[in-house]
């Protein structure tokens, strides 16, 4: 019996659509990761990308369990000495909500150029509207 390798150029893809509201973040960026590498289809090779193209609406109405809001930061470091800088996350999701989920599910993805080949499959939009229904993408229920 001979096992099924995916090429590049057979793989199918699809649109979904999810709606974030009331979710919380790392299960959220979790099942969305897992859809973006392909793991939800039959098909799935691990050293070629089979995923699927992911649109998160509503991501400023994500939330984050426990105290993480005031006790979580994001750091990083402008390149300079004395250049680290800390964020809590209730005021990154207040300014930049769409950049928490792209953070969150990037970082569950592969660390390799097919991880970024995948990540560019994420549009992840603050509102309820998205500007993809000429791909005419299917609405995804996540658990």
């Amino acid at each position: 019996m001979k096992s099924y390798m995916a090429k590049p150029g057979t793989v199918e893809r699809k649109w979904y659509v999810v709606d974030a509201e009331g979710m919380v973040l790392g299960r959220l960026a979790a099942q969305v990761a897992m859809i973006l590498r392909g793991k939800n289809k039959p098909t799935f090779t691990p050293n070629v990308d089979t995923g699927d193209y992911v649109i998160v609406v509503n991501c400023d109405k994500v939330k984050l369990t426990g105290k993480k809001a005031e006790q979580k930061f994001y750091r990083y470091h402008t390149g300079y000495v004395g250049g680290l800088k800390e964020v809590r996350y209730d005021k990154l999701m207040a300014t930049k909500p769409e950049f928490v989920v792209t953070k969150a599910v990037k970082g569950m993805l592969p660390k390799n150029s097919i991880g970024r080949q995948m990540i560019s499959k994420l549009f992840v939009y603050s509102g309820a509207e998205h500007k993809h229904a000429a791909q005419k993408p299917e609405e995804l229920k996540l658990k």
